[in-house]
C-alpha cells in the first residue's frame, strides 16, 4: 500500500480497524479527539460498533463487556480521561481480558492543558488503579510506529489475555507524517475459549468473567497467576532501541517524542567530539532494564530526558544501580525540549556540574 499523510490519531484508528478491531467505546477529550471521530465514520463501514459513551467511566466498562465476550475492542482518551478509567482498567486486568487502551497524554496535573506531556508514565507503568497488576505499555516515537504498535498491541493482548496501552503524547497524536499500512503476519493466537459469548450448544462449561474473589485463597491464586504471566511477558516482550551506544561515553535515556530530540542531540554532540548514544525504551512496561545495566558497564554517565519532572528517571536509576551518575532534564506545561537545551544539560553532566 502507498504511504499516506495522516495525523497520528487517525493512523492509530485506521491501524486498529486493519488489525481487526470491531468495537470502539470512548468519550471526547483533546488532544485525542481524532481517534473517536475517525472511528465514528469507519466503524459503521465495516459493520463494527462505535459508541460515544456518556462518560469515560461508562466507556471503560463497555470495553470490559465487549472484551469479556471475546471481541477485539479499543478505547482512547487523554490523561484526565484515563484517570477516570482506572477502576475499570483494574477490573479488566483482574478478569484477564485483552483490550487496547490509547492514552494521548496532555499536560497536567488536574485538567491541565492540551499541549504534549509525558507526565502519565507513573500512571501507566506502576498501575494507576488499585491492586497488583500491570499493563503492557508501548511508547511509539513516530506516526508510523504508532500504527505498527497498535496491531502488535492487539496481538499481545490476545496472546496473554492482558490490557495493552499505547502511550503517546499530544505531539504524536496531532502531528502528520507519512504512514504505510502493510500486510503483516500476525501471531498464532489461542482461541478465546474463555469468552462469555453465549452458551450455544452447551458442549462446554459456562464461562464466567469476574474480578470479585471473596475468599483469600481464591484471590491469592489469581494474583499468583497474574505474576507468573507478567514474568513471562517480561521475558518475551521487552523491547528497546539503541542508537550509537556501542562506543558511547554518555547515554541519553528517552522515550516517545523526546527520543527523536535525543537522537538529534547525540548527533550534535558527536560533531563536537563527544560520543553520545541514545537508549529508547519501546516497552515502558516491561522496562528494558538490561539495556541500561549493560550500558552502565562502559559509559561515564546518563541523562534522562522527559516531558515531566522525572518519572522514567526512577526506572533508569534502578537499572543502573549506582554504577554511573544519572542526571535529569525535563520540561513541563507542554514545552518540548530542544536539542540545544538537552545538549547543554549533557555537557553539564560531562563536566561534572
Amino acid at each position: 500500500m502507498d504511504k499516506v499523510l495522516m495525523k497520528g490519531n487517525e493512523a492509530i484508528a485506521e491501524a486498529a480497524i486493519k488489525a481487526g478491531c470491531t468495537h470502539f467505546f470512548g468519550y471526547p477529550i483533546t488532544p485525542q479527539n481524532q481517534v473517536p471521530e475517525y472511528m465514528s465514520k469507519r466503524m459503521p463501514q465495516i459493520g463494527g460498533t462505535f459508541i460515544q459513551a456518556e462518560s469515560e467511566v461508562s466507556a471503560i466498562n463497555m470495553v470490559y463487556g465487549a472484551a469479556g465476550a471475546g471481541a477485539r475492542v479499543m478505547t482512547s482518551s487523554s490523561s484526565p480521561g484515563i484517570s477516570l478509567k482506572q477502576e475499570g482498567i483494574s477490573y479488566i486486568a483482574c478478569a484477564q481480558l485483552p483490550c487496547l487502551i490509547v492514552n494521548i497524554i496532555r499536560s497536567g496535573p488536574g485538567l491541565g492543558g492540551i499541549l504534549p506531556s509525558q507526565g502519565d508514565y507513573f500512571q501507566a507503568t506502576k498501575g494507576g488503579g488499585h491492586g497488583d497488576y500491570h499493563l503492557v505499555v508501548l511508547a511509539p516515537s513516530s506516526v508510523q510506529e504508532a500504527a505498527d504498535l497498535v496491531a502488535e498491541g492487539f496481538d499481545i493482548a490476545d496472546q496473554y489475555r492482558i490490557p495493552v496501552m499505547i502511550l503517546g503524547d499530544g505531539m504524536i497524536g496531532q502531528m502528520m507524517e507519512p504512514v504505510e499500512f502493510t500486510e503483516r503476519k500476525g501471531r498464532d493466537l489461542p482461541e478465546k475459549t474463555w469468552a462469555a459469548n453465549g452458551w450455544k450448544d452447551k458442549s462446554r462449561p459456562r464461562n464466567i468473567v469476574n474480578s470479585l474473589y471473596i475468599e483469600a485463597d481464591a484471590m491469592k491464586a489469581v494474583n499468583d497467576e497474574l505474576q507468573a504471566k507478567y514474568a513471562e511477558i517480561a521475558k518475551n516482550e521487552t523491547r528497546v532501541q539503541e542508537f550509537m551506544t556501542e562506543d558511547a561515553d554518555y547515554v541519553i535515556a528517552a522515550f516517545g517524542t523526546t527520543a527523536r530530540i535525543a537522537k538529534n542531540t547525540a548527533l550534535k554532540a558527536r560533531e563536537m567530539g563527544v560520543k553520545v548514544g541514545v537508549i529508547r525504551p519501546i516497552t515502558l512496561w516491561p522496562f528494558p532494564s538490561e539495556a541500561f545495566a549493560k550500558a552502565a558497564e562502559h559509559v561515564k554517565g546518563m541523562l534522562c530526558v522527559e516531558m515531566n519532572t522525572g518519572q522514567m528517571l526512577e526506572d533508569v536509576k534502578l537499572a543502573v544501580n549506582g554504577k554511573v551518575p544519572v542526571e535529569f532534564y525535563g520540561t513541563t506545561g507542554g514545552f518540548i525540549p530542544t536539542p540545544d537545551a538537552v545538549l547543554k544539560a549533557l555537557l553539564k553532566l560531562k563536566e561534572g556540574k
